[in-house]
């Protein structure tokens, strides 16, 4: 059997990633009915279809799932084959994408650490809320924030998060709080990303407050945690994004650790393959170090 023309297999990896032709073509620069022209190619070498229809969208058919998992590892050796012959052979790239407050909050602060001990790899940051895909082998690693409901990828989740409430220190001279009942009467943050909400938190610790109301609302953690550094009000967040302001000391934990909800939010995504990559095996094994340091965390 002869090997499909590559434009034809980068078409179907785009189409299969977009679920549209339309969206296909405008991401390769080409017309609608080229994408399809090269889709038909494909589909007549192979002999079945790859696609069918569902709505206004394309699925793939099962014989198009298991393409697709053969022709990802492909077309990423192909890429970074390409990168390879195109970087000084003493530098590595590793490109990481993660949400704009883990990048912020977590990572940015850390890069000198990364840096000391890997010189030789080039870290290439990108950020934004979507989950990006790993078909084009652009990517080696993505950190997401939510449910681990990811299939088809390599996960390891990022442990010893917490979800606290969390002020300044100045903040608290000026507003003690005596216990969770009395953060009612606070001036509250409120926060839209993290796992556990202000009302989840009270419910937990059976507080009585379904009508209380927001001085501040962000649908970025890094907002709210900068806000509550300001002294502006108590912020539930996460103590994983918040653990350089609280080893600066710029936020402190308002309550002992029995007021902090543990939770597994932010997760390291790659494909299996990329595991076998010198650069992403490093960067791991950084990732844990800084991780579980014991600095680390919230309350208590």
């Amino acid at each position: 059997m002869r090997i499909p023309p590559m434009k034809a297999i980068v078409a179907f990896e785009s189409v299969a990633r977009n679920k549209s032709v339309g969206k296909a073509a405008e991401e390769l620069g080409l017309t609608a009915s080229a994408v399809s022209h090269q889709l038909g190619n494909l589909e007549d070498v192979i002999g079945q279809a790859l696609f069918f229809r569902q709505g206004r969208g394309l699925v793939l058919t099962p014989v198009g799932e298991q393409y697709l998992r053969d022709v990802t590892g492909v077309i990423a050796e192909l890429n970074r084959a390409t990168e390879r012959a195109a970087t000084p052979s003493a530098i590595d790239i590793l490109r990481v994408h993660t949400s704009p407050s883990f990048g912020l909050m977590w990572l940015l602060p850390r890069l000198a650490s990364f840096q000391a001990d890997n010189g030789d790899i080039q870290l290439n940051l990108s950020c934004s809320y979507e989950d990006v895909s790993f078909t084009a082998g652009f990517y080696d690693i993505d950190v997401r924030h939510g449910h681990a409901h990811w299939r088809d990828t390599e996960v390891k989740t990022l442990r010893h998060e917490r979800i606290l409430p969390l002020a300044s220190p100045d903040y608290l001279r000026r507003h003690p709080v005596k216990d969770p009942a009395a953060l009612v009467d606070h001036r509250l943050i409120h926060s839209e990303t993290p796992l556990v909400r202000w009302q989840q938190w009270f419910a937990r610790f059976g507080v009585p407050a379904a009508r209380k109301t927001f001085d501040f609302s962000f649908d970025r953690s890094y907002m709210s945690l900068e806000t509550a550094a300001l002294g502006l009000g108590v912020a539930l967040e996460s103590s994983l994004l918040a653990s350089v302001l609280l080893r600066k000391g710029a936020l402190v934990p308002v309550f002992e650790a029995q007021y902090a909800v543990e939770v597994a939010s932010h997760h390291v995504v790659y494909p299996a393959q990329n595991a076998d990559l010198a650069r992403v095996a490093r960067f791991l094994a950084w990732l844990d170090r800084e991780v579980n340091r014991p600095q680390e965390g919230g309350a208590g």
